[in-house]
């Protein structure tokens, strides 16, 4: 597709931020606004979009192979969904604003780990614990070209790594919440000349920004926080912007040919999504904090139902560089540490056995929406340790989610199957 070649400034992307030239947008402003110069109507909420294919120019003079550009929506021009669609669009506009970097969207979490991993082709990938995901498609690329995967906090791994690899930091991780320093592993990617790649969907912005410590590529999975509802499949890929010119196009291609592209739907839910995305990311993250200082107060005292059943709380929080004035911790997470933490449980039958006492978290697998899930990690990760429960804190009132907790505890405690 292209685009007219009229003052950027005056017509397109860059329109918004002409208007306040001494000052910086909001993420919340710009969630609700970087946008608006693709919009062609009056309508102020979105339209959903679910055509597949897109005219072209009436006057033959004006057709161009590949080229379909609509002069009354010249921002707004599509040929095939495949390659682009109006509500995805949109989606990443929005995405690019927030995260700083140009963006593609994908169908999943996994189909976007899934590209990256296809369009930088490394031989050797360093990668940790982390979503066991995309330890799977490690595994179907080893099967297609013998790709090797190294364990990346191993020093002996990670001095087999060469040119051209990557090293893939997920981080906070999954299911712990716990945070990896991004600084660290940007001077190994230099010194052995590979590709750091983050997945960051446990702390999206405002609560981290990867780029900032030189990241080549950031994943999400969006139907995490981006969605927020619970509701859509999505993912993202941003690339830092000295590389996006040169990467795009490829990338853009390859994505057409492999067809995992996101559904006009959920294009449009995501724009719905991102109206809120700071309002909820700040209150999830907030909440979380709340619950897990309340559960390491409550675990340090002698007979309290929470040290009667809790062995051990996880969060990025409880790393001792949280403490540090100036930490690498304090300087990657300085807004709060991400709205995920895990709690093991004294037995695999208690873990097994608490959510069924809850009435606010919803049992069920995934994260990031409006409401609170906890998980028996078992059910979704076959290598989990089975005591272990991952804890997503939606938008409820942290003081209700705790006493849920305690009620929940105390069901626990009569149910003669926990002891």
């Amino acid at each position: 597709m292209s685009l007219p070649t009229g003052n950027p400034v005056l017509d397109g992307p860059k329109k918004l931020a002409a208007a306040f030239p001494n000052k910086e947008l909001s993420m919340a402003s710009l969630s609700v606004h970087a946008d608006d110069y693709i919009n062609n109507h009056q309508a102020v909420a979105p339209p959903m979009h679910v055509s597949t294919t897109f005219r072209y120019a009436e006057n033959p003079d004006d057709l161009r192979p590949w080229a379909n550009l609509n002069p009354n929506a010249p921002y707004d021009s599509h040929i095939y969904s495949r390659d682009s669609a109006p509500n995805s669009t949109r989606l990443e506009a929005i995405l690019t604003s927030i995260l700083g970097a140009p963006v593609l969207t994908y169908a999943s979490g996994l189909s976007a780990f899934h590209a990256m991993i296809v369009f930088l082709n490394p031989r050797r990938v360093a990668i940790g614990g982390g979503y066991h995901g995309c330890h799977g498609i490690l595994k179907l690329m080893k099967k297609l070209n013998g790709l090797e995967q190294l364990e990346l906090e191993s020093d002996a791994d990670l001095a087999k790594l060469q040119p051209g690899d990557i090293i893939h930091v997920e981080t906070p991780l999954n299911p712990t919440g716990e945070a990896r320093d991004l600084a660290y592993y940007r001077r190994k990617a230099d010194e052995l000349g590979c590709y750091l790649t983050v997945d960051a969907t446990f702390a999206p912005p405002p609560l981290q920004d990867p780029f900032q410590f030189g990241v080549d590529i950031v994943m999400h999975s969006g139907t995490k926080y981006f969605g927020g509802h619970s509701d859509m499949l999505c993912g993202v890929l941003a690339f830092r912007p000295d590389k996006a010119e040169e990467w795009l196009p490829e990338l853009r291609e390859e994505r057409l040919h492999v067809g995992a592209v996101l559904g006009s739907l959920e294009g449009w839910l995501g724009v719905r999504s991102l109206r809120t995305f700071e309002l909820r990311i700040k209150r999830q993250a907030e909440s979380a904090q709340k619950l897990v200082d309340w559960l390491v107060e409550e675990k340090a005292k002698e007979g309290s139902l929470i040290s009667e059943f809790v062995t051990r709380i996880q969060h990025a929080s409880q790393q001792p560089e949280a403490k540090e004035e100036g930490s690498w911790l304090r300087k990657q997470m300085p807004r709060g540490f991400g709205p995920v933490f895990s709690i093991y449980l004294q037995s695999e039958e208690q873990a097994k056995r608490f959510p069924s006492k809850l009435h606010l978290f919803h049992h069920a697998t995934s994260l990031g929406g409006v409401e609170s899930l906890i998980e028996w990690r078992a059910m979704s990760d076959l290598g989990i340790d089975k005591r272990l429960l991952r804890v997503s804190i939606g938008v409820e009132a942290w003081e209700d989610l705790r006493d849920d907790l305690i009620q929940g505890l105390e069901a626990l405690k009569k149910d003669p199957k926990a002891q």
